[in-house]
């Protein structure tokens, strides 16, 4: 199920290349075709989303044949929280709808609930979460 909170395409986009670059080996450049490849994302799209994560300073990026993407900061230092609103322009949170009275204190709650998420959640932990995942499914052709 997904959450009450709007992600954009974009957005969804920005969280899989970090992800992604987490799971990277530290220091090493990631070429752009192949985070697109792993991730599904359009190429051209995802050049421009990771020169936004750039300009933001989540990413750094290197020139010539061995060039590419990688994190600026350790995966640790970065939380999902500040990448979306690195993207959205300091937008969190669902839809603004006219909502007065009892419901208001409600969708404030949410809101905060989904933030204080957000912002205790690393690319680190969601690479370790990954990485266990993926040991789960390992095929054991022992017979």
């Amino acid at each position: 199920m997904r959450t009450l909170m709007n992600v954009s395409v974009k957005c969804e986009y920005a969280l899989r290349a970090v992800l992604d670059l987490a799971l990277a080996e530290p220091g090493l450049p990631v070429r752009i075709a192949d985070i697109a490849q792993r991730q599904k994302v359009p190429q051209k799209f995802l050049e421009t989303i990771l020169a936004d994560l750039k300009k933001q300073g989540f990413l750094e990026s290197r020139r010539g044949a061995e060039g590419g993407y990688l994190l600026a900061k350790r995966a640790e230092e970065i939380t999902v929280g500040e990448v979306l609103r690195g993207i959205e322009g300091g937008r969190t949170g669902r839809a603004s709808l006219e909502t007065k009275g009892s419901l208001e204190s409600l969708w404030t709650r949410v809101d905060n609930s989904i933030a204080d998420v957000i912002d205790r959640t690393t690319f680190s932990e969601l690479a370790r979460e990954w990485r266990e995942n993926q040991a789960q499914y390992v095929p054991n052709w022992e017979i």
